[in-house]
């Protein structure tokens, strides 16, 4: 009989943790990159953020469409403006959404957003909104909730964006758990 060594499984092991340690890390830091790159390309819809608005007015006009809706869960009533917006390229618009709470309670939500066609996000900038804040509406509280945006000038650049006659800025509101401040004071009134 011939002594043969046993196997030394510490060094695949030790591979598989490293392996399965990069892959949690990854699915960790997929959600901020893609945010990332969403942002930079204005890959599906994602729209650019600017801190004012452009240095060039183009003659050229666009249509800017708006839309609004809810969660299935939110309780809220949110509108968009009814009529669309037709603007310069280049030029700042300024539109505002309506949110209200029919309930009996205090309700937290934040709004998500998306530009259609989705070529154009990259090229609508948002210099001021209301997206991914919370916001809290007392009961039976009406807000109007603005944004300020321009068309970015070198969309006219673009063989695919160019011809674009209209944009649509979608916003759906999602219902958020209330800040701990808010549960306290909720806890004090019905004492």
């Amino acid at each position: 009989m011939t002594n043969q060594p046993t196997p030394n499984y510490s060094k695949t092991v030790w591979k598989l943790v490293g392996v399965v340690s990069f892959m949690l890390a990854l699915g960790f830091a997929s959600v901020p990159l893609y945010d990332l790159f969403c942002r930079v390309t204005g890959f599906g819809g994602t729209t650019s953020v600017s801190e004012t608005g452009s240095d060039v007015i183009l003659d050229q006009t666009i249509l800017i469409r708006f839309d609004a809706s809810l969660d299935h869960n939110m309780e809220w009533e949110f509108e968009a403006p009814s009529e669309p917006m037709e603007i310069r390229i280049g030029e700042t618009g300024m539109a505002f959404y309506t949110a209200y709470n029919p309930t009996d309670r205090p309700i937290a939500g934040t709004a998500a957003y998306n530009v259609t066609p989705y070529v154009a996000g990259g090229y609508f900038s948002k210099i001021a909104c209301f997206c991914f804040t919370e916001q809290i509406l007392d009961p039976g509280e009406r807000v109007e909730m603005p944004v300020t945006f321009y068309v970015d000038p070198a969309i006219v650049d673009d063989p695919e964006a160019s011809h674009i006659p209209a944009i649509t800025l979608s916003y759906t509101f999602y219902e958020t758990d209330l800040p701990e401040d808010e549960y306290a004071a909720l806890d004090g009134d019905s004492e």
